[in-house]
């Protein structure tokens, strides 16, 4: 039996990790029809998808946003040199950079030369961007950095900073995500949906971990059912038999709780194969020739928005990845490959939105382990650093905008916490996550469970969503 499915249970994580492995059995489960649920979910009249989007390994910021006026880049190219004439430098030449013509006012910032597909997007007002995001636990300024009691913990560490970057908690251990979180606050929208609000593709990262809700791992291929067990009649007897199984002993609350995670994967496995795996979404034609990961996944995603009314579902949350990001080396070939994959793949996910109607009710928007440091390391690479810029997709953003502040180019300057370009962030994990919360619809009050620390923070909306 294939082991491809993932229901991801609530903590505590012995006991996630036991139910997670039982997932993976359920998973493998293909229930050969489609359940009916109504279009019309519980709790909102309309539907809503969030798509986080992860750049795993730590985005260079600094050349995927660029100042492109004759001062700003001045500084950026004294520090970051030119490529295409100093071995060893990371700096774009101001000739390779796309302008990013602002809604008003003059072109002070060019996106890197890879992201001509995303320039497209930017153009047709659904992409912004925003400025220095990172961990915070409340306000920082240079001189309270590396106070214990205001800076977040293990800052430059990969797995410190992903699950601070997931669960929006930057001091002290969470075990449960902020997309788990907003799960838990979302779930009553969806009724008896077949599926969990969550669906996360082939990971199961601290993200999509709530208090009280199951979330989804896929495989991006969608290949996932009842393997080397013949078809037919005989299939569907396995099927029943198991389901029979499902129900007894049930007196034991582990016992009971394992075999609900069972049935939620088979269940789940039911609805989500037929969607997956076909081959008549009219969406498909935008993802033609893109075989990267990251484009299976975006695709897949598109597959499920397409499904919203099968599937009896009003708010939906994604989480895809990209990984590679750590580059301590060959950065410039390494981030012009992966935005290579990254850029078409974002483009055809806001096309197919539009193509189903759905550009205003789909946002998509990316996280990061942090950003990079503005200085070169050595082999053309750059260090793990701290705050960096993402970019906000979707017909609801206010697009063709920059939000936040970007930061004084300068090594041991007012915004270097370091001597090599490392960012004191300017906005933190918690207010972003807020901004897209509260346009997917959630209370002040649920806001406040989400992000336990958004109470610190005196502007809890940036303003990028209508």
């Amino acid at each position: 039996m294939t082991s491809s499915m993932h229901m991801h249970s609530p903590t505590n994580h012995s006991r996630r990790d036991f139910l997670s492995g039982l997932g993976c059995l359920g998973g493998g489960l293909l229930l050969n029809t489609l359940p009916s649920f109504s279009a019309q979910a519980q709790g909102f009249g309309d539907y809503k998808a969030l798509v986080c989007v992860f750049l795993l390994g730590g985005n260079d910021g600094n050349n995927m946003i660029v100042p492109n006026d004759t001062a700003g880049y001045g500084k950026y190219a004294a520090i970051r040199g030119d490529y295409t004439r100093t071995s060893g430098a990371v700096g774009l030449p101001r000739s390779e950079l796309l302008a990013l013509q602002p809604a008003s006012g003059n072109a002070a910032f060019g996106a890197h030369p890879a992201l001509t597909h995303l320039q497209q997007v930017w153009n047709a007002g659904d992409l912004a961007v925003l400025f220095n995001v990172g961990t915070l636990a409340r306000p920082l300024t240079k001189a309270g950095y590396g106070n214990r009691t205001l800076t977040p913990d293990n800052l430059f560490s990969h797995a410190d900073q992903q699950a601070q970057w997931q669960s929006a908690v930057s001091q002290g251990i969470s075990r449960t995500g902020w997309g788990g979180r907003l799960a838990d606050a979302v779930r009553s929208a969806n009724g008896a949906a077949p599926v969990p609000p969550l669906v996360a593709w082939g990971r199961n990262d601290l993200f999509a971990i709530g208090n009280s809700t199951m979330s989804l791992s896929v495989p991006s291929s969608g290949t996932f059912g009842l393997t080397n067990f013949g078809g037919g009649s005989y299939r569907s007897s396995i099927s029943g038999s198991l389901n029979q199984m499902l129900q007894l002993d049930r007196g034991n609350a582990l016992v009971a709780s394992a075999q609900d995670t069972v049935q939620s994967a088979i269940t789940s496995s039911g609805a989500l194969s037929p969607i997956l795996s076909g081959t008549s979404s009219s969406i498909n034609g935008f993802f033609s020739g893109q075989s990267s990961g990251i484009a299976q996944q975006l695709l897949q995603t598109a597959r499920m928005i397409e499904a919203r009314g099968a599937l009896g579902v009003s708010r939906q949350i994604f989480y895809v990845a990209l990984g590679g990001f750590d580059t301590h080396n060959s950065q410039i070939e390494t981030q012009a490959e992966l935005f290579g994959q990254l850029s078409p793949a974002l483009k055809a996910f806001q096309d197919s939105m539009t193509q189903l109607g759905m550009a205003d009710q789909v946002t998509t928007f990316t996280v990061s382990d942090f950003g990079r440091t503005l200085k070169p390391a050595s082999g053309g690479g750059t260090d793990h650093a701290w705050g960096n810029h993402h970019l906000v997709m979707g017909g609801a953003v206010r697009g063709q905008r920059f939000y936040g502040q970007f930061p004084e180019h300068a090594l041991g300057g007012p915004d270097d916490v370091t001597s090599e370009g490392r960012w004191l962030p300017t906005t933190s994990v918690d207010q972003y996550g807020a901004t897209l919360s509260r346009w997917f619809g959630v209370s002040d009050a649920d806001l406040a469970m989400i992000f336990p620390n958004l109470q610190q923070f005196p502007n809890k909306d940036l303003g990028f969503l209508g």
